[in-house]
């Protein structure tokens, strides 16, 4: 029999009007019904035992479900580097994609994990994270792309496409969340400019892809917890920018409170029945609650369900989740990703043919490290690390963690440095939340929520399989991670660093990270590579780079400063901050101060010039014309950057408003057509938009403040 979800939904996609659908819909619900929709469908207690015991990574997470009407909810699963559920395919960490600049693989890569979701049971991801990098030492920079909102805009597009073929996607956090130990308690102050043209053009981007929803943050902007927050959540998303979705929290702690939370525009408190199911009886009998603001949450839950029913309803075989196509294409991404910061001498690559020991060192090496630990952990039970790709490729390979002796016979040497969940990524700060539980937690006597309410929990529904070993904290939920407290390697990886550079001639220097790392070392090697959290075949791609068999495609989606200093202060225990107009490059620039390596900086194995430029008559795209002096073939990223030098505001001397990968073979040219994005360079005043009149100085370079770019000027206003 056909559920009135089913017939609606039918009517939708044969071109009916989902609001209209959904209202109906919403008025065929009792009260409970409706209730039952605005937050998880699981009890609170149970669940919580059930998620902090490994449930998070075996089942999906229900909500807003109405089984009398066929009404399917959502099923969420985490993944922004691949289905959190069950041992599925790890890719590269988002930042790692991010330095890929290629939109089109990262589709790919949505499309990928939104099948191994789909087949896992999951409906629903929140695997768009897309907070800027504002500044490197943010436990969670891995999870996002790079500290340009363009950059950001155009890669979490990407992601949002390849994902909605599957699943519903969500974009998270929602917004201004930027550093990690202070998430919970921080205040984030900003004024409209800083907001609106810097930590929120990337999410505006993919709110007109048509992301079907919006994850809120823990923290508070401008004196308003961000899951409560009417400027945000209403004025801004949905009447400003028109999108068209539904709104979730972020888990457990994403509301301070049940009422306030739905006059803004919250729609469903995840994971669990929790502050909402204690509340909301009480506030409408009180009049604090208008039934109204109720029924409009649930219909814009109702309607994206509408919209999105014809995704969700094929669900691909669970035998798709880590098969030899999808690690196929994480070798891919990896091998795009890796960014090459220094080659002295061309030693890369090498011919492993004609090389005979390779010594490796390091303790990351030999050990699956496949980044942080918290909710966008994946727990693939194949990986393959450095150590085990090196020896895949060269005969003779010998590997110590710390024995530098090992490098006295070698032809080469590879030291793997770097960091592991422990040293960055989500972090529960149990003296922030502490305080919260008795304000947030429902009674654990709770007849309907407490420890003792009816749950039977849920059989997992991904491909378990036993986990790989791996770096420290692997086996926790949750890793002590957290934001960095230095940009630098630990001393032990250094000193490394140092002892082998001293000993050998050749030596190739592997980082393992989520974002910038100061190298004051760097000319110390004659080769480094960021290799970033790499994924389930990052040592398959690793030692395919060093042999040549492909050429490291990344290019840095942030600026590395030759000081600390130089960027925004950060500090990790901050419970007010204030964001400004400049971080990054951006800052660099304005202040004159040269990065090590700038925002774009990477080395490829051909030698790519760019040999002339022409706008299009719209001034909507630019034609680049590249050569190819080199004997190999090399994909390099061209980027165009802009700026009005005489602006009356404030403003970052050049901003990215385009930015394009293309092949150029040996010894050959070719083209590449880049798209302009000149909303970068408007100004945001008093509640509109301004384009400044002027002649704005536009570069087409390989990098920011790439002294070889062309140049040409452009009138805009």
């Amino acid at each position: 029999m056909t559920s009135t979800f089913a017939e609606a939904a039918r009517r939708v996609q044969s071109g009916d009007d989902p609001h209209v659908e959904a209202r109906r819909l919403v008025d065929a619900m009792t009260l409970d019904e409706k209730l039952g929709c605005l937050d998880g469908d699981t009890p609170f207690w149970p669940g919580l035992f059930d998620m902090t015991a490994g449930g998070y990574y075996e089942h999906p997470w229900p909500a807003a479900q109405v089984p009398r009407l066929g009404v399917p909810g959502i099923a969420f699963a985490d993944g922004p580097r691949g289905c959190v559920v069950g041992d599925a395919t790890a890719f590269p960490v988002s930042m790692a994609r991010g330095a890929t600049f290629d939109p089109d693989l990262e589709e790919r890569i949505g499309r990928v994990i939104g099948a191994e979701l789909r087949a896992s049971g999951a409906t629903y991801t929140g695997a768009v994270c897309m907070n800027l990098l504002r500044h490197p030492a943010w436990g969670r920079a891995q999870e996002t792309y790079g500290e340009d909102p363009h950059h950001v805009g155009a890669m979490a597009a990407a992601l949002t496409r390849g994902l909605q073929t599957h699943v519903m996607a969500c974009m998270k956090h929602f917004a201004l969340n930027s550093m990690e130990n202070a998430r919970f308690s921080v205040d984030v102050t900003v004024d409209e400019r800083a907001l609106h043209e810097v930590y929120l053009p990337h999410f505006r981007r993919v709110a007109a892809e048509g992301v079907a929803s919006v994850m809120s943050a823990y923290n508070s902007v401008n004196g308003e917890w961000c899951g409560q927050n009417t400027v945000l959540l209403t004025d801004i998303l949905r009447d400003e920018w028109g999108w068209d979705g539904f709104v979730t929290s972020d888990f457990i702690f994403g509301l301070r409170d049940a009422v306030t939370s739905v006059r803004a525009g919250l729609d469903i408190e995840m994971p669990f029945r929790q502050q909402r199911a204690l509340a909301f009886a009480d506030a409408l009998v009180s009049g604090d609650l208008e039934l109204s603001d109720v029924d409009a949450s649930v219909t814009r839950v109702v309607a994206t369900l509408l919209r999105f029913d014809h995704v969700v309803a094929e669900q691909p075989p669970l035998t798709v989740v880590g098969d030899a196509a999808h690690r196929e294409l994480a070798r891919t991404a990896a091998v795009a990703s890796m960014v090459l910061v220094r080659n002295s001498g061309r030693l890369l690559p090498v011919q492993p043919d004609a090389t005979g020991r390779v010594a490796v060192l390091g303790r990351l090496a030999a050990v699956p490290n496949l980044g942080d630990g918290g909710s966008s952990d994946v727990r693939a039970s194949d990986v393959v690390t450095p150590l085990d790709g090196l020896r895949g490729r060269f005969g003779d390979v010998v590997h110590a963690d710390d024995d530098v002796s090992i490098v006295d016979d070698a032809d080469l040497v590879v030291v793997v440095v770097g960091y592991t969940k422990d040293d960055e990524g989500e972090f529960i700060d149990n003296t922030g939340t502490a305080p919260l539980i008795g304000d947030l937690f429902p009674p654990i006597d709770h007849p309907a929520l407490g420890s003792e309410a009816p749950y039977e929990r849920p059989a997992p529904s991904g491909r378990i399989g036993a986990r790989a070993p791996s770096a420290p904290g692997a086996d926790a939920m949750m890793a002590p991670g957290g934001d960095r407290s230095s940009l630098r390697l630990s001393d032990a990886d250094e000193q490394l660093i140092a002892v082998a550079a001293e000993r050998h001639p050749n030596v190739v220097v592997a980082v393992m990270c989520g974002s910038a790392v100061l190298m004051p070392w760097v000319d110390s090697v004659s080769a480094t590579l960021l290799i970033w959290y790499p994924g389930v075949e990052g040592g398959t791609a690793l030692a395919s780079v060093i042999a040549g068999d492909a050429e490291p495609g990344g290019r840095l989606p942030f600026a590395v400063p030759t000081d600390p200093n130089h960027l925004v202060d950060f500090d990790r225990t901050a419970t007010a901050v204030t964001y400004g107009l400049l971080h990054g490059q951006w800052k660099l620039d304005r202040e004159a101060n040269a990065a090590q390596f700038p925002f774009g900086w990477g080395l490829g194995y051909g030698a790519a010039t760019i040999e002339a430029v022409h706008l299009a008559d719209d001034g909507g795209s630019i034609q680049v014309e590249l050569e190819n002096t080199g004997d190999r073939d090399t994909s390099p990223v061209v980027f165009v950057h802009a700026g009005l030098d005489a602006s009356a505001h404030e403003r970052p001397p050049r901003r990215l408003v385009g930015f394009g990968r293309t092949t150029v073979p040996a010894g050959g040219r070719a083209s590449a057509v880049i798209d302009l994005d000149w909303s970068m360079l408007d100004v945001r005043l008093e509640g509109g938009w301004v384009t400044e009149a002027g002649s704005y100085s536009v570069d087409v370079g390989l990098f920011a403040n790439d002294p070889s770019a062309c140049r040409l000027d452009v009138e805009r206003g």
